[in-house]
């Protein structure tokens, strides 16, 4: 499909194939298809996708291994699509660098509309000058202020640097393990309520409703995303 954008569809069940490969297909994309992940990384390298799903259960390597060679640093996003529903195989996926993780079976729809956001982040990236407008929150990141409906909010330095994590990665999903590591550091790995202490008192300055946040969503278990969409 001339001018469309390729995406690379990486699974060893040849049905799940053909059925992202038409979806994708009349959404307006370029399906690629790989069984194996020798091939797909043979075919991330020609092809140069704008993003790919990724199946974990390959027969010659884990799927997990190919997360960081197919990110090519961020250029590339990457939806993890696997049957593996434990919580600790997402936070492994999303530690790795995937964009988000989509549990078989799937809506082909919300699969298509996480491809899509997935996308967007990407293009939207360096165009933003430093800032993430979200919400009715502005989020300046060079200047490393914050807005509320044109109104400055005062943070703490910790409520800034989790806040200025969650912008840097909007719209994606920020593990507990990256989020404690980047803010408290390496020995606070394991200390989650400081998030839950933290997340509290940001969404009391941010949020119109915080007992029913939109801005700081909470992935049980996982970590947190920053996403101006309502459950």
């Amino acid at each position: 499909m001339s001018g469309a954008q390729p995406i690379l569809v990486i699974d060893d069940e040849a049905a799940i194939r053909r059925l992202l490969a038409a979806t994708l297909g009349r959404a307006g994309f370029d399906p690629i298809e790989a069984a194996t992940a020798r091939e797909a990384l043979s075919l991330s390298a020609i092809a140069n996708p704008a993003a790919a799903l990724l199946d974990l259960g390959l027969p010659d390597r884990d799927g997990l291994e190919l997360i960081q060679p197919l990110g090519r640093g961020g250029a590339c996003p990457v939806i993890v699509i696997s049957a593996r529903d434990a919580i600790q195989e997402k936070v492994d996926a999303l530690d790795l660098g995937a964009d988000d993780y989509v549990t078989k079976p799937f809506d082909t729809e919300e699969l298509l509309a996480r491809l899509r956001a997935a996308l967007r982040r990407r293009a939207s990236s360096d165009q933003k000058g430093g800032k993430v407008v979200i919400g009715g929150v502005e989020i300046d990141l060079v200047a490393r202020t914050v807005r509320r409906d044109g109104a400055e909010v005062r943070l703490t330095p910790k409520e800034w640097e989790f806040l200025a994590q969650l912008a840097r990665h909007s719209g994606r999903v920020v593990t507990h393990a990256q989020m404690l590591r980047e803010v408290w550091g390496t020995a606070h790995e394991k200390d989650v309520e400081y998030l839950r202490v933290t997340a509290r008192a940001l969404r009391l300055k941010l949020e119109g409703n915080p007992s029913m946040p939109r801005l700081i969503r909470n992935e049980p278990g996982v970590g947190y995303r920053l996403t101006g969409e309502p459950d």
